[in-house]
């Protein structure tokens, strides 16, 4: 019967029978943990995105199995988010109803698929016997001040009525809804990733991680070696204080403390604390505007350089650190108070966008930094220097001038060398519902109160108002709230906000690998035996937010002494995008999407796989191409015809050739064995794919003109059929058994080539004639140069085109070409 899903179905029933990809514990000695990024089941069908990751990562860690390792690749669903909150706002399901619906239908569709997946480790976020444990990690963190409260400016989408973090931010848009953010004050939980910005620098070069990934991370954590510098204040002609009558300094971070004397303003967040502060009232209705069209912008915008600068003045003054000289404090949106210190001095004639602000605003621009080597200096004037006009330090090379700056300011306590990181804290409170709830009780007489751990899951209800107003859906329902505080017992109300998703898949990893521990979230012997995760698959998108918060929550949990490793993923691929036929992102709006299911029925899925295997540079993926699913569905035919053809030859003796003919039936053989290996490690199916067909050529061809040597055509069949295997498992299973294998052909071991079968007896180069190639000829790979001399010019075509012509001198490079220089 020829390949189609019904082999799929027979091929996935007799492998869940028998248990074949079932992890075995007790081998995890020679354990591989191949992991997928998590699927979320936003939809209740799978799209060819999940084909192209779950598939082929599955082709990789089959090829891995016959190897000899021992597979472990578990599956689950990332089953909170917003999505589902929003589809139940617009259809009236409930989220939980139409998550666990969506799941059923996916796992359904996985199995299908006929992946090695460990269903006895699923996991599913939004089930309790998750979620519990992101609220045990949140209690960790708290008790070890890496979680805590703060009213900072944040990123608000209004559509979604609920705070995104700057990495959800697209653009000035949700990434979600596509609504523009504004900015509001809130009061909001942090996980303190800053805390370990250097050692996620400092380890990221020894990851197997794509390049560009771990580029994104080192820019996005934003190291930079300055100095703070304190300025004071003065508003309405006096120092500046604070509600308590204390004493208000301006502290600024910069990296070219040689500027300082060139300070002509200083500028202020607009929606900073300090810059409420600094405004007199004589400015108080101006800043309030502006303040309030700051907060429209997002920070991408307002840190964007081509983006005109604006600002208002505060009516407040600083005072320059050296000279004591007062210059006005403005308020400008290209600050951002999460940045640095929310205050920056500003040195028109030595950066570009102080520069254009003065210019605008008619400020002053006062050069202190000439060209060392008298080249064009003209304002602005960015680069290192000589500093001029700066009283003391006139002459001083820049970094001469740097250390001597820094190291006056600090005798008066007004200057220190610093380190500065552009990562900010992890903002994890969302005002949504369907999400973890924040496992905290505010309690009037006892304040802020962690939930005790083993009163631990505080679950969901399921009765919750939708109707977004702006406040957390769980803040409506009393039920919920309303609580006893665990230390005083007076009545006391629950914290209404849930956890960022991120937080679920920032240590699902580590919980794959003991699912069902009630206890704790896992053991500790059997993460460090299972952990770090081997190879992990999935999208460059995640690289500045589920993977840099996975690294931050597995040092944490190191620290605490829960684990005993540094890194979650030891080695990271990203899968491409495939494109609709047409080359643009698939959509329905479109029209240019492709329903795997459609191809599957018609082709059944391994031809789906195997062209997904094909017709795509894995990282880079593609536009999608029918002709290409129509050219492997007939490459599988031809090679099921092929087998069926040499059945009659694994009956009787065996017949041995060596000739020309077996020779190169070798070369091919074992040519495909090693490429493949190598190929496919990479990820790099498409060159796989490639050496497969050309040695289903091969055979074909030897088969064609009559070949003799049935033990060796034999073996070229059966090399074939374990190097398609991974990419085709219920087709190759079917063939195998076929040939009378009672065995499944994931328990052969992979192919290993011959060496010495990819040494030809001969090689084909190029004859050149001065440089140009006149024709080309097989010679001995052993021949020496002499040799191929006098083969070259004893050739009748080489012999015709030396009419009248002496050689000059003769080029032989081994193995590629050959060329005569005459005249």
């Amino acid at each position: 019967m020829p390949y189609s899903s019904e082999t799929d179905r027979k091929w996935q029933q007799r492998w869940e029978a028998s248990g074949l990809y079932r992890f075995h514990p007790e081998r995890a000695d020679r354990k591989l943990y191949v992991l997928e990024m998590f699927s979320y089941p936003s939809s209740s069908n799978l799209h060819v995105g999940h084909w192209y990751n779950y598939a082929l990562s599955d082709s990789w860690a089959r090829m891995k199995r016959m190897q000899g390792h021992e597979i472990f690749q578990p599956m689950g669903f990332d089953a909170f988010g917003l999505p589902a909150e929003n589809y139940a706002i617009r259809t009236g399901v409930h989220p939980k109803d139409s998550t666990l619906q969506n799941i059923a239908v996916m796992e359904q569709q996985l199995r299908r698929m006929g992946g090695m997946f460990a269903w006895d480790y699923e996991l599913a976020t939004c089930l309790p016997e998750y979620y519990r444990w992101n609220q045990w990690l949140f209690l960790q963190l708290y008790k070890h001040g890496l979680a805590y409260r703060s009213n900072a400016p944040v990123n608000w989408c209004p559509q979604c009525n609920t705070v995104l973090a700057n990495e959800q931010v697209d653009d000035g848009a949700c990434e979600r809804c596509g609504a523009q953010v504004t900015r509001k004050n809130l009061t909001q939980w942090f996980f303190r990733i800053t805390a370990y910005a250097q050692e996620l620098l400092d380890q990221l070069p020894a990851l197997d991680w794509p390049e560009k990934t771990k580029k994104i991370q080192t820019n996005w954590i934003g190291r930079s070696e300055g100095a703070e510098l304190v300025f004071g204040a003065v508003k309405d002609g006096r120092p500046l204080t604070d509600a308590a009558g204390e004493p208000v300094s301006l502290k600024v971070f910069t990296t070219r403390a040689d500027t300082l004397m060139g300070v002509t303003y200083v500028v202020v967040a607009p929606e900073s604390e300090l810059c409420g502060l600094l405004t007199t009232p004589d400015h108080a209705a101006e800043v309030e505007a502006y303040r309030e069209a700051a907060r429209s912008a997002s920070d991408i915008e307002r840190m964007s350089t081509v983006r005109e600068k604006t600002g208002v003045f505060t009516g407040s003054y600083a005072i320059h650190p050296v000279t004591g000289e007062q210059m006005p404090v403005w308020a400008a949106d290209y600050v951002i108070a999460g940045y640095g210190t929310g205050v920056v001095m500003a040195v028109p004639a030595h950066d570009e966008r102080d520069y254009d602000f003065a210019v605008r605003y008619n400020l002053p621009i006062r050069r202190v930094i000439s060209s060392a080597d008298g080249s064009p200096d003209a304002l602005p004037f960015v680069e290192y220097g000589v500093l001029v006009d700066s009283g003391a330090y006139d002459g001083l090379a820049s970094a001469d001038a740097i250390e001597a700056i820094v190291a006056d300011l600090a005798t008066s306590g007004k200057g220190e060398l610093k380190i500065n990181y552009r990562l900010r804290d992890w903002l994890v409170s969302r005002q949504r519902y369907w999400g973890t709830p924040i496992p905290i009780i505010h309690c009037d007489h006892c304040g802020v109160v962690p939930v005790p751990e083993d009163q631990l899951p505080v679950e969901l209800p399921y009765d919750v108002e939708f109707r977004p107003d702006g406040e957390s859906p769980l803040a409506k329902c009393a039920s919920f709230m309303e609580t006893v505080c665990p230390v005083c017992g007076k009545p006391a109300h629950r914290d209404p906000d849930t956890l960022d998703t991120f937080v679920c898949s920032s240590w699902y990893q580590f919980r794959y690998t003991d699912p069902h521990n009630d206890q704790e979230p896992f053991g500790r012997e059997v993460v460090d035996r299972m952990c770090p995760v081997d190879k992990y698959i999935g999208g460059a998108e995640h690289a500045a937010m589920h993977l840099l918060y996975a690294r931050f929550v597995t040092k944490a949990l190191r620290d605490m002494g829960y684990l005993s490793f540094d890194e979650p993923f030891r080695s990271l691929v990203h899968q491409g995008t495939i494109l609709g036929p047409d080359g643009q992102k698939m959509s329905k709006s479109k029209g240019n999407t492709i329903n795997p299911d459609d191809y599957i029925t018609r082709y059944g899925s391994d031809v789906f796989r195997t062209f997904l295997a094909f017709g795509f540079a894995y990282t880079e993926g593609g536009p999608w191409s029918d002709d290409g699913v129509r050219a492997v569905a007939k490459f599988i035919s031809r090679i099921e015809k092929l087998v069926e053809d040499t059945l009659p030859l694994r009956k009787g003796g065996t017949l041995r050739a060596a000739g020309e003919a077996e020779k190169e039936l070798r070369f091919v053989r074992h040519h495909a064995i090693h490429s493949v290996t190598i190929d496919a490690d990479r990820f790099q199916f498409n060159t796989s794919i490639a050496r497969l067909m050309e040695l289903l050529n091969a055979i074909q061809k030897y088969l064609a003109d009559g070949g003799k040597d049935k033990a060796e055509l034999v073996g070229a069949v059966d090399d074939l059929l374990r190097l398609l295997a991974p990419f085709a498992p219920h087709f190759t299973e079917e063939m195998w058994e076929l040939t009378g294998r009672t065995a499944s052909i994931f328990d052969e071991s992979w192919p290993e080539h011959d060496p010495a079968a990819l040494v030809r007896d001969t090689v084909e180069i190029a004859v050149q004639l001065n440089g140009a190639i006149k024709f080309r000829i097989d010679v001995p790979t052993a021949a020496t140069q002499d040799e191929i001399r006098e083969m070259v010019l004893g050739d009748p075509r080489m012999q015709a085109l030396m009419t009248d012509r002496n050689v000059v001198k003769f080029i032989y490079v081994p193995g590629r070409l050959a060329n005569v220089v005459a005249k």
